[in-house]
């Protein structure tokens, strides 16, 4: 990715300006980009397969339609906001200096004021089509990661990813809720095992970028600690996944491809953590520690894993 030499406009004329001299195609597609659709993708792999463990089967099309486009429109809101505040730090990294607003596709008032809409179409279609308790679980998802994890934990602390990590554990408890209009434990469990997966995929790609976050003063673990050490955490993180993923057995008494599925999963992913753990103890370099090796693994554990949960109802 290339860098951007100026900063993203942050008065509402020039923004607008620079959205009407794009063709619509362009216009529409600078604000797709803002949701982060890649994200939004992960976050439904692990709302609409709870769905089907929380019905034991296959729960209504409506429902799960309706749930999807709410979850859809949550996620991306939150994803708009968060470009929105971290447009100072967008333009300083590679990785993410050809987002709308480092570009100016976007201004930053437009920006906000479709991040915030978004974010009310979202809470009123949960609300009405699915139920209130699902709308309100998806509204405190979205104000923990804009305000908790990108306003104020994102720049002050190296444990950012593990505490504001909680705002992408929701997806599980909507989905929950959403089949039953109540909570229960198997969702928490669910819960938690995205918040734990989440600290070795995000840390992971964080060595990739190590220099891009330095550069923008973002204190993510691996740009300001050794590799070795980043292996390690990571390590740990991934046994505590594994272990919660396996004690969603009992609690949610899936049959036995949920189980066996985890294991499978959770061993080849102790082992990828183990192997980043152990290059990493030998050097710096990135080309030898091949961080984005578990990056892309983590991806598939957690979209099987959720999947599996789907499955089982049918099989076990």
């Amino acid at each position: 990715m290339t860098s951007v030499d100026h900063e993203a406009p942050v008065n509402g004329s020039s923004s607008t300006r620079q959205d009407h001299g794009s063709s619509a195609a362009d216009v529409v597609k600078a604000y797709v980009a803002l949701t982060k659709p890649r994200i939004i993708e992960l976050l439904l792999l692990t709302t609409v397969p709870v769905m089907f463990l929380a019905e034991r089967g296959v729960p209504s099309f409506t429902l799960i339609l309706s749930t999807f486009v709410g979850g859809a429109l949550a996620a991306g809101s939150a994803n708009a906001l968060n470009c929105v505040v971290d447009a100072d730090i967008d333009t300083k990294m590679r990785r993410t200096s050809r987002r709308p607003l480092p570009r100016h596709q976007v201004g930053t008032r437009n920006a906000l004021v479709f991040g915030l809409v978004l974010g009310v179409i979202a809470t009123v279609w949960l609300g009405f089509l699915v139920n209130w308790l699902s709308a309100g679980l998806a509204l405190a998802a979205n104000v923990f990661y804009v305000v908790g994890y990108t306003m104020i934990l994102k720049r002050r602390t190296s444990q950012n990813i593990v505490w504001g990590g909680a705002a992408g554990c929701f997806p599980p408890l909507i989905g929950w809720t959403a089949v039953t209009n109540e909570l229960a434990w198997a969702p928490f469990l669910l819960f938690l095992i995205v918040f734990f997966w989440t600290p070795p995929h995000f840390w992971a790609l964080g060595l990739r970028y190590r220099e891009d976050y330095a550069a923008a003063g973002v204190p993510m673990l691996p740009s300001i600690a050794p590799a070795a050490e980043v292996g390690r955490q990571i390590v740990w993180y991934t046994w505590a996944t594994v272990v919660t993923s396996l004690a969603v057995w009992p609690v949610a008494d899936t049959g036995w491809f949920y189980p066996a599925a985890a294991i499978t999963l959770g061993i080849v992913f102790l082992i990828e953590a183990y192997d980043l753990r152990a290059r990493a103890r030998e050097t710096e370099q990135l080309s030898v520690i091949k961080p984005m090796r578990l990056f892309h693994f983590s991806n598939a554990y957690l979209a099987l894993l959720f999947v599996a949960a789907a499955v089982d109802p049918f099989i076990g």
